[in-house]
């Protein structure tokens, strides 16, 4: 694997294809809302998977969950294909593949909420909006990590792959995220330090 991260990986192809003018016509945003939104929103979801698959146990309920549910959804001619994850995001068909409350639920472990609040303080979008970007974005997320690693069924390699997202931050996203992910119910996320990977992004 290259030394991109999945964050701009994913990135990239969501600005390639149709992804990103698809997301801000659904929300109502203009095309640089969106890519802000996005390119805030991606190392979120990445970094918090990130966490979720630092030991073992949590690595491999993952990775189950990609093989189970993701690894056929949005597979075209082509290999991934966003567009049609979309589309089944937005029509709200696909079952567990493309149900983005669901898997935000496991993914932050019942601090969605705080998670939407935080993405819309760096965004200025509101909460409404800040939850249903994470929502179309959760599925893309699993798509994309299914195609890359649930073939292999490599647990260590997702870890490793997944911890990587949350050092690209400059230290810290791992730690900043784990208040919230504990289920403590504290709900700290240190939102200032979080993003400066999303800002990364947007930059090249």
């Amino acid at each position: 694997m290259n030394t991109e991260s999945l964050a701009a990986s994913l990135f990239q192809q969501l600005q390639q294809g149709q992804g990103l003018q698809q997301v801000s016509q659904q929300l109502g945003l203009d095309s640089s809302q969106a890519t802000q939104a996005v390119g805030s929103a991606l190392p979120l979801l990445l970094g918090a998977m990130g966490q979720n698959a630092s030991e073992p146990q949590g690595a491999q309920s993952l990775l189950n969950a990609l093989q189970r549910d993701h690894l056929g959804a949005g597979s075209g001619a082509g290999g991934f294909d966003i567009g049609s994850i979309l589309g089944a995001v937005m029509g709200g068909g696909g079952g567990n593949a493309t149900n983005g409350a669901g898997i935000l639920g496991h993914v932050f472990g019942g601090q969605t909420s705080q998670a939407a609040e935080v993405l819309g303080q760096k965004t200025g979008l509101d909460s409404g909006r800040s939850s249903q970007l994470l929502a179309i974005l959760a599925p893309i997320v699993m798509s994309f990590l299914a195609q890359r690693f649930a073939q292999s069924g490599n647990a260590g390699q997702l870890s490793q792959a997944l911890g990587q997202e949350a050092q690209q931050s400059g230290g810290g996203i791992g730690s900043l995220l784990g208040g919230a992910l504990d289920q403590d119910g504290d709900g700290q996320f240190g939102a200032s330090d979080l993003f400066k990977l999303g800002a990364g992004l947007l930059k090249r």
